[in-house]
């Protein structure tokens, strides 16, 4: 083998040029943003994703001195916009407001675009928002323990609404049959606002549902609360009790909306979004207005939020297994 021999004459000139570049990058980073920055949404406008990046985004604005705008990319159960984001320059100015389903998705598709672990560079949790277990109110069993009885006693006979295979109330609600060997009928909707509309109408017994859709259908008693999902009981809905102190213990699944960045993103310009990404969650109206529709704000560092999608990614895909989902079923 040749070795590679470098003249005396080029190394003050090739550290030049390294330290030139490490300077331009530097001094990038300590600049950033120059320009308007642009956080994408997965989903359509309206829901939880939605709400949770235009609740932070004029927060994240004002920290940074440069307009933070929301763009919902929408489809693919949020594997067009998550894709779109992965693919996009890791310079800071383009970001993506992550659900949960991040890491199930891998899961529930035979062919992904992007990889959850690789791609992206978490920045922060910003808010966990429980899901509730409901039962339209004709249901005899007024509590967990009375349901799962009943549901035992009737094999097959009951049955659950979600709004779509895979999603995350889906999976919630398949790892609660899993851990309590019930033996209840899925049916899939194309959305949480038509299922919730049948389980109020009384052709669905069962629905495990997002806090926020759920609460007003709760208070006016068209709904029936036996458990909320989060290993805490929901600020919003102090009475209901957890579904592992209902009946289920070590019962508990959340569903999660966070910012992250193209992987490559450097790390100057990812502590920069990190540090106003927290002060913006811990903003006392913006905490209020998250906290009034039932999630508890988060803003965590880079590496936990890291470590939660990576152990998301080894559960959900458990869950998917026992559930027997197959990749693309709709």
């Amino acid at each position: 083998m040749r070795a590679i021999v470098v003249s005396q004459r080029l190394i003050p000139h090739m550290l030049a040029v390294c330290l030139t570049a490490a300077f331009a990058a530097s001094s990038h980073a300590q600049s950033y943003p120059t320009k308007p920055i642009r956080l994408i949404v997965p989903t359509a406008p309206g829901g939880g994703t939605d709400i949770s990046a235009r609740s932070i985004a004029p927060k994240l604005s004002e920290l940074l001195g440069q307009q933070v705008i929301v763009e919902n990319r929408a489809g693919g159960n949020t594997t067009i916009g998550n894709d779109y984001v992965a693919k996009s320059p890791p310079d800071g100015y383009t970001l993506l407001m992550g659900i949960s389903s991040i890491a199930i998705n891998p899961h529930t598709h035979s062919k992904m675009p992007y990889d959850t672990v690789k791609d992206f560079a978490p920045i922060s949790q910003v808010v966990i928002v429980p899901l509730v277990l409901v039962s339209h109110p004709s249901l005899p069993p007024r509590s967990l323990k009375e349901l799962i009885a009943f549901a035992r006693a009737r094999p097959g006979e009951l049955n659950y609404g979600t709004g779509s295979v895979g999603s995350n109330p889906h999976l919630a609600m398949a790892l609660f049959v899993s851990m309590t060997g019930l033996n209840v009928i899925h049916v899939p909707y194309r959305g949480i606002g038509p299922a919730m509309i049948d389980l109020v109408g009384g052709h669905l017994h069962l629905m495990m549902a997002n806090i926020l859709a759920a609460l007003p259908h709760i208070r006016n008693g068209r709904a029936r609360p036996l458990g909320v999902s989060s290993s805490q009981r929901s600020s919003v809905a102090p009475d209901i009790p957890t579904i592992a102190e209902a009946g289920v213990p070590g019962y508990a699944v959340v569903q999660w909306f966070g910012v992250l960045a193209p992987a490559g993103t450097p790390s100057e310009i990812i502590a920069r979004l990190h540090s106003v990404t927290v002060r913006a969650v811990q903003d006392p109206k913006v905490k209020q207005r998250f906290q009034a529709d039932g999630g508890e704000t988060v803003g965590n560092s880079p590496e936990e939020f890291a470590a939660i999608i990576r152990a998301d990614l080894a559960r959900w895909g458990k869950v998917v297994k026992a559930a027997g989902i197959k990749p693309d079923q709709r």
